[in-house]
């Protein structure tokens, strides 16, 4: 069997290090992908350190769902790639293609989607399925996306997790030009949402709790910075959103952006607090406002999110480090210290 270098944690509280790990042969239907980068999704920290109950880790944990690689092999039955393309995973390897979800395009949904790490391997290569933090991944063709070829590799990686979260819901509502669109939140997710909504032409606000961030929001395409912490300032811009994307994840009042919504309004989380938000009822009885939640995309919303990345020359604005320096790379991210996201060169990991 096929062996791969990778950077796992092999305990809660370990850190990562290197180890090897098993990869299938492709089969008919797979490709086999060169990993060039790959996106540090905060997902990956909660999910190394084992702090979702919903979905607990098994260990060893390869992170990375934010991949971007060149393909080495195909199998006799691939049609969509090549050897030599460049193509982009995110955070789905698999699903049944069979059930009402996946003829919908909503793969994401599929009650038997395999998800990149951590996820019951049904080829039985390991215990669970391992992440990007590696040197190559094996997967089906259906999974792997085709990469505009105009786009920055690092910058695409992020996309594959942030871009399509932050898209989807914003394009599911609708035709945004001309509409005033909230961004809750200026990290990896909210510094996206910004480039999408200005890309789809709506007056495109960034609120958030700190006013230092107003030049940056701004630089990214915001029309307009509202301080969350002012009251007068929220209730100036109350009852004007068309729509407002939540990426917060940590817990916050959602009751105060639920009041800047016009009537039949819509908020959207993105983000997954850990706790449950309290909500009142007569914040969405008065003005017939809706809230409502998005999980990434299906493949083929993401594929469009990419080609629409492509025309507007859209990449995540990233910091590129080395593998060594991931367990560094952690400590940066429970400090919000970094703009927007980190991408890993893997090219550092072949070198070990």
């Amino acid at each position: 069997m096929p062996t791969a270098k990778a950077y796992a944690a092999s305990s809660p509280t370990s850190a990562l290090s290197h180890l090897s790990i098993p990869r299938r042969d492709p089969t008919d239907r797979d490709v086999e992908i060169d990993i060039l980068y790959c996106g540090v999704c905060h997902s990956d920290l909660h999910q190394a350190r084992n702090e979702w109950s919903a979905m607990p880790t098994v260990y060893p944990c390869v992170p990375g769902h934010e991949i971007v690689g060149r393909i080495t092999q195909v199998g006799s039955a691939v049609k969509k790639h090549k050897v030599g393309d460049i193509v982009g995973v995110g955070c789905l390897v698999g699903s049944d293609q069979s059930c009402p979800q996946c003829a919908a395009n909503l793969e994401q949904f599929c009650p038997h989607a395999t998800f990149t790490y951590n996820s019951p391997d049904k080829h039985g290569t390991a215990p669970v399925t391992y992440g990007g933090y590696s040197s190559s991944i094996v997967v089906d063709e259906h999974f792997a996306l085709t990469v505009p070829a105009n786009l920055s590799l690092p910058g695409v990686a992020p996309l594959l997790c942030a871009g399509i979260t932050t898209y989807s819901p914003m394009r599911r509502w609708g035709d945004l030009k001309g509409k005033k669109v909230g961004v809750v939140g200026l990290g990896g997710l909210g510094h996206m949402g910004v480039k999408f909504a200005h890309a789809f032409g709506a007056h495109t606000v960034v609120i958030s709790t700190s006013p230092k961030k107003k030049d940056a929001a701004l630089a990214l395409g915001a029309d307009e910075v509202i301080i969350s912490s002012d009251a007068n300032e929220m209730q100036r811009h109350a009852f004007s959103f068309d729509f407002i994307l939540d990426t917060v994840s940590a817990d916050h009042d959602i009751n105060s952006y639920l009041n800047l919504l016009k009537i039949d309004g819509t908020l959207t989380l993105v983000g997954a607090p850990d706790k449950p938000l309290p909500v009142s009822a007569f914040g969405l009885l008065f003005g017939r406002k809706r809230l409502a939640g998005s999980l990434i995309g299906g493949i083929a919303e993401t594929q469009e999110m990419l080609d629409f990345c492509g025309t507007h020359g859209i990449t995540s604005d990233v910091e590129i480090i080395p593998i060594q320096k991931i367990n560094e790379a952690y400590d940066r991210l429970l400090k919000s210290d970094v703009k927007y996201r980190f991408s890993i060169d893997m090219a550092s990991l072949k070198a070990e």
